[in-house]
């Protein structure tokens, strides 16, 4: 999304995944539940600096990462490059913008968009070079903000300045005064998200929503980590499922002649 006047980049781009902590190994068990890792050609969109990209490289898929931000491409290759990773498979970070892609159509195997869809300029048109890139049969697995969650976790403008934090019950406001205080960051309801897939190019193979790994409070208190997660993780089973931190949206790229 455009970058607003003294705003930070983490605003505007989002947090990428610094290190590899039980929140992101838990989203990855997620994905290789719909997906077979070992030997697919993955692309990571938005990669960051590079956490899933090598974590799913370990499992033996072939992966590219983009993003848009060079600084983070940077770190993400000096890891790479440092890693004593065994089995041969080499990794490729791309610096370009998801809605114009410089890779050939009907490559991958599994596109991933990790909390990246609320922060691209266009979410559509991204969405549609994801269906380009992916071969018939392959999959799109996206993390997204969900509406329903307690706590806006992108910061909020007040007043001219950029306050940083997870504040409470921002999501739940009138879509134009949340969008006046996060103007840097889209947030979905469960309709609207769906909304975003053009059905001619994909099927809806999984729409639900994952609560957040916790991992800060279980750093400084395990007993209060671990009663959250069990507690948050049981309520995915149930409607409340809807105030998890994010969507988890599974789309399957079908031929358009399968829509008809």
């Amino acid at each position: 999304m455009n970058k607003l006047s003294g705003e930070p980049d983490a605003s505007r781009l989002g947090n990428p995944s610094f290190v590899w902590r039980f929140g992101q190994w838990r989203r990855l068990q997620k994905i290789q539940s719909y997906v077979d890792i070992p030997g697919a050609q993955i692309l990571d969109l938005g990669c960051g600096v590079g956490e899933y990209v090598r974590a799913m490289s370990d499992l033996n898929g072939n992966c590219i990462g983009i993003d848009l931000e060079i600084k983070r491409l940077n770190v993400a290759q000096n890891r790479e490059e440092g890693s004593d990773r065994d089995n041969g498979r080499s990794v490729d970070f791309v610096a370009a913008a998801s809605e114009r892609l410089p890779l050939k159509a009907d490559r991958f195997d599994l596109v991933l968009l990790n909390e990246v869809i609320e922060h691209v300029d266009d979410d559509f048109l991204t969405l549609n070079e994801v269906a380009r890139v992916l071969r018939i049969g392959g999959h799109c697995v996206l993390f997204a903000p969900n509406r329903g969650y307690p706590f806006e976790t992108h910061g909020i403008w007040w007043r001219g300045k950029y306050i940083f934090g997870n504040i409470p019950f921002v999501n739940w406001f009138p879509t134009r005064l949340r969008n006046r205080l996060v103007p840097h960051a889209r947030v979905y309801g469960h309709r609207g998200f769906e909304n975003l897939v053009d059905k001619r190019l994909f099927e809806i193979v999984e729409h639900t929503y994952v609560f957040p790994g916790f991992d800060n409070i279980f750093v400084r208190s395990r007993l209060i980590g671990r009663l959250l997660r069990k507690l948050c993780y049981s309520l995915e089973a149930t409607y409340f499922k809807r105030l998890g931190i994010s969507h988890l949206l599974v789309l399957r790229r079908i031929d358009r002649k399968d829509a008809l």
